[in-house]
């Protein structure tokens, strides 16, 4: 799967999306303006020591993107969508569109490809749901039709008792 996050503003929403990412195996696209430096420590904070395990790419601008990608199949999130991002059958190469935290997609892009346009439920009097957070949802969304390819679906006890603290007495 793809991220492909079209001028990101916060870099704490980028870095947590990044760090997503990693933990999934999709790959994140960035398309300039950048609302701040890829050194920002705040960006490297929020995704922690999980760098290594991803793959960026930095576009600077959505024609350069779709000059790269002439056969993507894209899908657009916006709170202007006519249906929810659970009608779609995903595949593991779609590209899953968000837009700057303050705007969202351009309308004039959203007008073009408004048959491929999904959006996350929510109430009316909502303006919209953390970026972070949404392309959180929706790619775990597409990850689940597709089986969780690559993802370990088990954990396992450490038994190191870091956390192990008095509220154990009560569980």
């Amino acid at each position: 799967m793809h991220i492909v996050l079209v001028e990101p503003e916060i870099p704490q929403n980028t870095g947590n999306i990044a760090r997503t990412c990693a933990a999934t195996g999709a790959v994140l696209h960035l398309i300039k303006p950048l609302g701040f430096s890829l050194d920002d420590r705040y960006l490297r904070r929020a995704g922690l020591d999980y760098w290594h395990l991803m793959e960026m790419h930095l576009y600077e601008n959505l024609a350069d993107f779709y000059h790269a990608h002439p056969q993507a199949s894209c899908y657009y999130a916006s709170t202007k969508a006519p249906r929810s991002y659970t009608e779609i059958a995903y595949h593991d190469d779609d590209m899953l569109f968000f837009g700057k935290e303050t705007r969202g997609l351009p309308e004039n892009l959203l007008a073009r490809v408004y048959d491929r346009c999904i959006r996350i439920p929510m109430r009316e009097e909502a303006r919209s749901l953390n970026l972070s957070n949404s392309v959180a949802i929706v790619l775990y969304e597409a990850l689940r039709q597709r089986g969780f390819p690559g993802l370990s679906a088990e954990g396992a006890l450490t038994g190191r008792n870091e956390a192990d603290g008095p509220w154990l007495d009560y569980v």
